[in-house]
Parts: structure tokens; sequence; C-alpha cells
């Protein structure tokens, strides 16, 4: 089958591939680029494993086609530290002990990301439904939910950034 080249921002830079009109986006992802932050779980959207941000809207990667990021930006969790520092929602993973075994942590924070863009201010309520399209097997979700409450204040105390 014929590839097809596509261009995209990823994390912020350009990038250039060739990939199968068929080819999921988390595959390239992983295999052509070696970001291999969005981990492959269920490929059925089921547990949000590979959760990414496509042109500013959650997206499972494993259930994109890698065609449809054709000039679009995508962002992972390798994009979310800037110059060296963690985002908000990285050192409130680590510090209110919002992950276990890490896999379903990548997609996890790049969904926080964009659901704090949306609500920058919400309930624990609200972050319940917000992230119930990702799925954690280890830590019973109370100290995700508090580690999204945090990080959502400490943002709002810096502007929203």
């Amino acid at each position: 089958m014929a590839k097809t080249h596509i261009s995209f921002n990823l994390n912020g830079r350009p990038v250039d591939v060739l990939a199968e009109p068929r080819e999921l986006l988390i595959h390239v992802l992983r295999e052509q680029l070696a970001h291999t932050g969005p981990h492959i779980g269920c490929e059925t959207s089921h547990c949000g494993a590979c959760t990414v941000d496509l042109n500013g809207r959650s997206v499972k990667s494993c259930t994109v086609l890698a065609v449809q990021a054709q000039g679009g930006n995508v962002l992972t969790v390798e994009g979310l530290a800037t110059n060296g520092t963690l985002h908000p929602l990285q050192e409130e993973f680590m510090q209110q002990h919002g992950l276990q075994c890490g896999f379903c942590t990548p997609g996890m924070l790049v969904r926080a990301y964009r659901f704090l863009q949306e609500n920058p201010n919400p309930s624990e309520e609200e972050i319940r439904t917000g992230m119930s399209g990702n799925i954690c097997r280890c830590t019973g979700y109370q100290n995700i939910v508090k580690a999204v409450q945090h990080a959502a204040k400490r943002l709002q105390a810096a502007g929203g950034k």
C-alpha cells in the first residue's frame, strides 16, 4: 500500500512522516517518532492509555488515523514539561500519589491537561466525570482526583498556564 506524507506539529515542533492511510496515530507516534509516552492498552478506545491532545481535543490515538493529524497540533505527555520543568499536573501527580504502576499516567495527564483547559475550577464530581474515559487499575482514583484539584489551584494562581 502506498504511503502518504503527513506533516503536523508534535509538542510544538514540526514533524514529517510517511504512513499508510490506515495507520493509526499511536503507531506513528511510538514507532516512527519515538514518542512512547502514549501507551497501547486496549486498542479499542476504552482505557485511555493512548490519550493525546489533537487540535485542542482529547482523543484516543488508538482510534485516530495518522492522516487525521495532517496540518494539526498533537500534544503528548512528553510535551507537558517546559524547558525541563514539570507541568503542575505532573508535579501534583507525584506529590498526591496519583500514580502507581504508571501505565495509565501519560493518558491521564494529557486528559487532565485538556480537562483543566475546558474547566479551570472543577468540582470533585466534575473531575471524576471529565476523567472518566481514562481507566486506572491501580489507584482507586482518589489520589488522581486530588492531584487534578491541586493542579487546578496552582494553575489558577499562575494565571491558567
